[in-house]
């Protein structure tokens, strides 16, 4: 189907079962070949995992003591970063996938913290449960837990997390509103956000705002930055801020991927994908005051 065509608006259930069977197959494919935000050949940057998680911030040591599989290549950023973590506090990660991040922020909150991962992907939570004794062994720590669960409807207590993350995942979600609702509910008063996610600069043409791949892909599905900015607030969040980022779309630009060529051509004329679309830091805060974890 070419990209002038108008395909029909897919369903909120259209979604989920696009986004769990292309998190699937990402699960059951080669790493080593190489994918971002979609199956290989979709969204991805074409180079290996562990070169795109460096480009985007990533340490290279910390990279390096990861149990293995749990690097798919599926970041465009690096929430840890932002997140400015503290010994014994407690993370939740949303879309953990095969617990990238969350074996990273382990070492972060120490033996007294608590990382939470929760994912829909069957697939992706057993790669990310099966890692868990190496975690421990290498760590001496028993502080990751991953959890079944749509962002959505999120299998967490309220007001019991002091620091939620995300990385690339957001934007996959039919109803980013009630994600924002409940990313408010779980967090303790002061408690706050720090999420790397894809968003639109300028909307998207019609054609690929309903493209599945696209939606995949981590782009068709992104809204625009003020309209994030607008969610988080109408969720009681407060302090909300985004930062774009220009690494990730940099290398996407120049990654010869088939999905991104598509995207490319769709766009008016002379129009580059990152002057519609931005790999972006999102902060913000909960109100009230925050207390010690310890």
């Amino acid at each position: 189907m070419s990209t002038s065509e108008t395909r029909p608006e897919p369903t909120p259930s259209d979604l989920r079962r696009a986004v769990r069977e292309g998190y699937a197959a990402i699960v059951r494919s080669d790493p080593s070949a190489g994918s971002c935000c979609g199956p290989i050949g979709g969204c991805g940057v074409r180079t290996d995992a562990e070169t795109l998680a460096r480009q985007i911030g990533y340490d290279a040591a910390e990279i390096a003591a990861l149990p293995e599989g749990a690097n798919l290549g599926l970041s465009c950023g690096n929430p840890g970063a932002i997140a400015r973590l503290a010994p014994c506090e407690t993370v939740l990660d949303l879309g953990s996938g095969a617990g990238f991040d969350c074996f990273l922020m382990g070492p972060k909150v120490g033996a007294n913290g608590r990382v939470i991962g929760v994912d829909m992907t069957h697939e992706m939570l057993a790669r990310a449960r099966a890692n868990l004794p190496l975690y421990r062994e290498r760590t001496g720590l028993d502080n990751i837990e991953f959890r079944l669960g749509e962002i959505e409807h999120l299998p967490v207590a309220d007001a019991s997390v002091d620091c939620v993350i995300s990385n690339c995942v957001l934007n996959l979600s039919p109803d980013k509103a009630q994600v924002w609702r409940e990313i408010a509910r779980v967090l303790k008063p002061g408690g706050r956000v720090a999420i790397s996610d894809i968003v639109l600069l300028r909307p998207l043409p019609q054609a690929l705002a309903h493209d599945i791949e696209a939606l995949v892909g981590c782009v068709a599905g992104a809204v625009l930055a003020e309209e994030v900015v607008d969610q988080a607030r109408a969720a009681g969040l407060v302090a909300v801020r985004i930062e774009p980022q220009p690494n990730y779309i940099a290398a996407m630009e120049h990654a010869g991927d088939p999905l991104h060529a598509r995207i490319a051509a769709a766009l008016p004329a002379g129009a580059r994908i990152g002057d519609h679309v931005a790999s972006a830091e999102i902060l913000a805060r909960k109100p009230g005051v925050r207390t010690g974890c310890c």
